[in-house]
Formats: C-alpha cells, structure tokens, sequence
C-alpha cells in the first residue's frame, strides 16, 4: 500500500514512521529547509527531537500533481486552519482514492460571497462537503501522544467516515502489532469529540493549576463529557460514540496527560501568565486556543448549553480570571444530573 502523509508536524511524522515498517509511505511538506533537515539529521528535530525517523520512510518537498496520482490513501496532517485549502489542493488529482484528516476542531467562521451571514464555524467534514462533496473521506482521531506512537508504544485510534472504502483502508493502513484502528461510521461524534475534549483539557489545565484537587479534577471531566455529548447529539451524533477512543479517551488522554498541549495551557494561565506568554512559550499549536469560542458558537447555534466551554472562552479572551470563572461555575444552580 502506498501512503502519502501531507504534513510534517509531530503527529504526521509519527504516524508516517509507523507505517513505514509495513507500507510504501512519503512523508511531504510544503518546506523544502524542513525536509531537508530530517534528510540531513534522520530526525524531526523541531516536533519530534530524539527520534530517530526509519530508513524506509520517504521524505518529500515535490509538487503535489507528482505525488498524489501514485498515492492508495492521502493523509492529511495539517491543523484545520489549513485544511480547506489542502482539500482544494488535493481533489482535482485524486479521482476516488481515498483521504482521511488528523486536524481537531471547528473552523474559524469564514463569511463568503456564497455565505456571507456564516454565524459559526465548520467540523472537517462539513468543510469537505464545501469544498469536495464527492471527495470519498474520513478522519482518523483518538486518544494519542505522537511522541508515544513514534516510540512504538501502545496506542488505538478510531477510523470515522461515511464510506466503509475510506474507513477500511485507514485500518488496513495504520492497524498494527503497537496501533490498533476501530472502525466507525459516526463521523459526526467522532468530529464533535476531538473538537471539545481540547477545549476540555483547556478547564482541566486551569482546574489543577489552580490546586482544586482530584475531586474537582473528576467532576470537571465527567460534566465535560455531558457538555460534548449533548453538543454532538445535537449535530446528529450517536450518544454512544461518546463513550469511545474519540470521546471518553481522547478527553482522558488529553485532559491528564503532562504532554497535551491544551492542558499545558491551562495550567499556565492558572499561573497567571498571559495567553500570548503561553503560545509563545508552547512553539506548537494547542488547538483548542482556536477552537474554544467556535465549539461555544456552534453549541449556541443548535440550542445547547455548554457553561465550561464558555468559562474558557471567557479566560481566553481576558473577560473573567481562571479564580473567577471556578467561581461562576460553582456557582450555577442546582439540577438534575441527567438535564444539568
């Protein structure tokens, strides 16, 4: 099978290197000095310094009309400020070949001449059915450090998409001895659960840098799992998609773990540095800094009520401290747990 991975950031490179083990794969960026760079050290010295990259794993800057016609599957692994114009870039040349996304998150409201009263922001998909919608494609998401993945470490992953062509050849590709790939059609709570759970791990970041405890630390997990069921239930998603890799495990992972960048955020500002301190101190994206006010925009959009979610908009944007908005949150009247 051959692989073509668009996106030389930590989570394309890891996933490109372990599939190189068992598949024909080409890790791209648009920088020729990036991949000359991992040519010259064998390692990605910016996203992934200290591994180093396989022998097999080929390394490319080419034009693209020379590298998609030879591709079986298209991974992109560019975040979703760049998607729509990937997408553009690489549906003229793949006729029915499959493509799959790794970004998380709602675009940011892009009002067009087509669209010019555009009130909220676009899952991956819904940008696919814009600018694609005969594009056979899919995501691949769920609980995962690259760091961890490059290493070989064990990991398991959710292939979504509407097409069972996408989703079989995501599994085909990236199933392994250390990576195991669940199948999925639920494309939309697959989508809804990346996107809260970075915005998740923003409260959860804020909640322990300000010392609340364990206790406080569960709570906000659990109500922050409601808060992303009933936005996705909302959108069309099935509740039980939440109590999988892209829900339950991808807001454990990112919530708790030392190497997420949205925690690490929260935990900053807790601190009481600013947020520009915090970007500029991270070097990488944290989605969720982008995806937070869309995720509340979008939840507004179909009537639901996300109060974490939005107490992080609020921090984000400077209106309430991180002291403040555990206040507002402690704060809210009493409800039933189902209805809360």
């Amino acid at each position: 099978m051959k692989l073509l991975v668009l996106g030389a950031g930590a989570w394309g490179t890891a996933l490109a290197a372990q599939a190189s083990a068992r598949h024909e794969v080409t890790l791209w960026a648009r920088n020729p000095a990036i991949i000359e760079d991992m040519q010259t050290r064998g390692v990605n010295q910016r996203y992934l310094p200290g591994q180093t990259l396989p022998a097999a794993l080929h390394l490319s800057h080419a034009p693209l009309s020379d590298l998609l016609p030879h591709a079986d599957l298209v991974v992109l692994a560019s975040p979703m400020a760049a998607l729509r114009d990937m997408l553009l870039a690489t549906s003229p040349l793949l006729g029915e070949r499959p493509l799959a996304w790794l970004c998380k998150g709602f675009e940011a409201v892009l009002p067009s001449i087509a669209n010019p009263k555009a009130k909220h922001g676009l899952l991956a998909h819904e940008v696919q059915m814009q600018v694609a919608p005969t594009m056979q494609a899919g995501i691949l998401s769920g609980p995962s450090f690259a760091q961890e993945v490059v290493a070989g470490q064990p990991a398991a992953l959710v292939a979504a998409s509407a097409h069972p062509a996408v989703r079989d050849a995501l599994v085909q590709a990236f199933h392994g001895d250390n990576l195991r790939v669940y199948a999925n059609e639920d494309i939309v709570g697959v989508e809804v659960g990346g996107a809260v759970k970075n915005v998740m791990a923003i409260a959860t970041g804020l909640c322990d840098g300000l010392q609340l405890g364990l206790n406080a630390r569960a709570a906000l997990i659990t109500r922050g799992l409601a808060e992303m069921t009933r936005l996705g239930v909302a959108m069309g998603a099935r509740a039980d998609t939440f109590m999988g890799l892209s829900g339950l495990g991808d807001l454990v992972l990112t919530a708790t773990g030392d190497l997420s960048r949205n925690r690490q955020v929260g935990l900053a500002l807790a601190q009481g540095k600013s947020l520009d301190q915090v970007l500029l101190s991270l070097g990488h994206v944290a989605e969720g800094v982008y995806s937070a006010h869309t995720v509340v925009q979008r939840a507004q959009h179909v009537g639901v009520d996300m109060p974490i979610a939005q107490a992080v908009v609020s921090v984000l944007q400077g209106q309430t401290s991180p002291q403040q908005a555990v206040a507002a949150l402690m704060g809210r009247g009493a409800k039933g747990e189902q209805g809360a």
